[in-house]
């Protein structure tokens, strides 16, 4: 039996190395870490892409945040309170009226078309 483990050593040298208990237990520890361990290889990257999405949308967010204190800014004026009144929630001035037009896109579409 020794002869035949010497005989495919000597035939095979990288069967000494890996048969060393430290190569053993290192290839063992980094199998491990890399496939069964609570923060895995491939949990690391789900992770990596998660933080990637969640740091898009905090940049929108802050982006967004930044558009609405430049319109608060603007509502310190009287005027630009009167247009945001009137624009959103369709307020008027006395003597005055009204008319809200909505356009429909598929009426506009549907008029494009040649007819047969």
């Amino acid at each position: 039996m020794k002869r035949k483990i010497a005989a495919l050593i000597t035939q095979y040298p990288l069967l000494k190395w890996l048969t060393n208990r430290f190569v053993l237990v290192t290839l063992f520890f980094v199998i491990w870490l890399v496939f069964f361990d609570t923060y895995s290889l491939f949990d690391q990257r789900e992770i990596d892409k998660e933080i990637n999405k969640l740091e898009d949308n905090k940049a929108y967010y802050q982006e967004e945040i930044h558009k609405d204190e430049v319109y608060i800014n603007k509502l310190h004026k009287m005027e630009e309170v009167e247009k945001y009144a009137r624009e959103k929630y369709y307020m008027k001035r006395d003597n005055e009226d009204i008319y809200i037009i909505e356009m429909d896109n598929d009426n506009e579409a549907a008029s494009d078309e040649p007819t047969k």
